[in-house]
């Protein structure tokens, strides 16, 4: 068919044949109409790639169905995509690579099982995962090049109850889509999880009190003499046969206990307590070396209370762990939050959390609000009290970065008060009119 100006006139007049058949702009070359039997009609470019000579086959490219594009809106379009290949593009090549890319799903697959189960703690993985369900959840049948700024943007968004969590889970889409692009799974340009604003994150900082330490070693010392006080929900028909109310107490396991006692000692981490080995520890030296932590090889120093309650726990045969864990447990003893306050756990294994005993504890107590890590927090605190130093207090922690400690700068008042003291006693002493000491000259030393 000869070309033709392509206008929507024109291309109206088309009649469809028994055939396809191509009918080819006269002022731009390579811009046509394609005609199928059944009437459809669509806009095409066809073209060589640049540089590729007649022994290179044409390639074509659908823009759009006439219809749904007008004339010009489509002669703007090819001449565009004509103009790219001039410059050495390929637009139809591009677009089977577009159609081959992976998936928002399929990249966060191969993130997660070479990146976050291969590389990342379980700790960090845990963290990770969460925000790679949220975002495959969202946008799974999605290209991974399509997605947009503020698509992620928008989920961010809706996580907004949850700041800190949001946070994490924009920093990990980050890290996923520049892990994607080194390892060439999608093209390389710009990441979406970048350049979004993260929500505030009020960093919540509680510190024991002296006397709030005194509670809590009090409740500790009931906690494994005469027991806790547990609580009975009397709307239940069996509350009829619990014990009496002065009756209703609940020794706590000694593990659970100790684990608690050590976590206030050392200002260690939950995990580094829990997994913590008998193998591990150096009572000559006083110190427990990890052979793993959040920050790696990592020697935990134990002071002399710490000592004290390694060499009161006994040693379970078969169970290589300091706080060993739990076998099986009587149901009721497990609703206490007592003995059974942990799922039965395998021979030889750690206890698997605190939850319940440090629930127990903190009723006793009247803690309100104090989370097993906030003994981690106390611990530094009464560290910087004491004018111990930061270097000091983070190589107890075992902080990486000098940065990570600094939170606890302002804790360290002592040296400040005594300074403020001093200067406000000599402003109140100038003002009553009181002198200052009679200054005496030395006698010089006789010859």
């Amino acid at each position: 068919m000869p070309a033709f100006k392509i206008t929507k006139r024109s291309v109206e007049a088309l009649q469809a044949g028994e055939r396809p058949f191509i009918a080819f702009d006269s002022d731009l070359a390579g811009f046509g109409v394609r005609v199928m039997p059944s009437g459809v009609m669509s806009y095409i470019v066809e073209y060589r790639p640049h540089g590729g000579g007649r022994s290179v086959a044409k390639r074509r490219i659908t823009i759009g169905k006439v219809g749904t594009l007008t004339p010009e809106q489509a002669r703007k379009a090819a001449a565009d995509m004509l103009a790219q290949v001039r410059l050495g593009a390929d637009p139809a090549a591009d677009k089977a690579s577009q159609r081959q890319a992976a998936t928002v799903a399929e990249l966060v697959e191969a993130f997660r099982a070479e990146h976050v189960e291969g590389k990342l703690k379980a700790s960090s993985g845990r963290s990770y995962r969460a925000g790679l369900d949220a975002l495959k959840a969202a946008h799974g049948s999605l290209k991974a090049e399509a997605l947009t700024r503020g698509q992620v943007a928008a989920l961010h968004l809706k996580m907004r109850e949850s700041p800190y969590a949001a946070n994490r889970a924009l920093a990990t889409w980050s890290k996923m889509f520049a892990w994607g692009m080194k390892r060439s799974l999608i093209r390389k340009g710009e990441n979406p999880a970048r350049e979004i604003d993260r929500y505030r994150e009020d960093k919540r900082e509680r510190f024991l009190t002296t006397e709030e330490l005194a509670r809590l070693g009090d409740a500790l010392r009931e906690a494994e003499t005469i027991g806790l006080v547990y609580q009975v929900d009397e709307s239940k028909p069996k509350a009829k046969h619990a014990p009496k109310a002065e009756n209703r107490r609940v020794k706590l396991d000694p593990f659970a206990v100790a684990a608690i006692r050590l976590l206030i000692l050392t200002g260690a981490r939950l995990r580094e307590v829990l997994d913590a080995q008998w193998s591990q520890v150096d009572l000559e030296r006083g110190i427990l070396f990890l052979e793993d932590s959040k920050t790696g090889r990592k020697p935990v120093y134990l002071s002399a209370a710490a000592q004290e309650v390694l060499a009161a726990l006994p040693r379970i045969e078969g169970n290589r762990f300091i706080i060993a864990g739990h076998g099986p447990r009587k149901k009721q003893e497990a609703e206490k939050g007592g003995k059974g306050s942990q799922a039965d756990a395998p021979q030889g294994s750690p206890r698997a959390d605190l939850k319940k005993p440090w629930a127990a504890v903190c009723r006793a107590a009247g803690l309100d609000g104090v989370r097993l890590h906030d003994l981690r927090h106390s611990f530094a605190s009464f560290g910087a009290g004491a004018s111990l130093g930061l270097p000091i207090i983070g190589k107890l922690l075992g902080h990486t970065q000098a940065a990570t400690t600094a939170r606890y700068a302002h804790l360290d008042a002592d040296p400040l008060r005594r300074a403020v003291d001093t200067i406000g006693s000599t402003i109140v002493a100038a003002m009553d009119g009181r002198k200052g000491g009679e200054v005496v000259p030395m006698k010089k030393a006789a010859k």
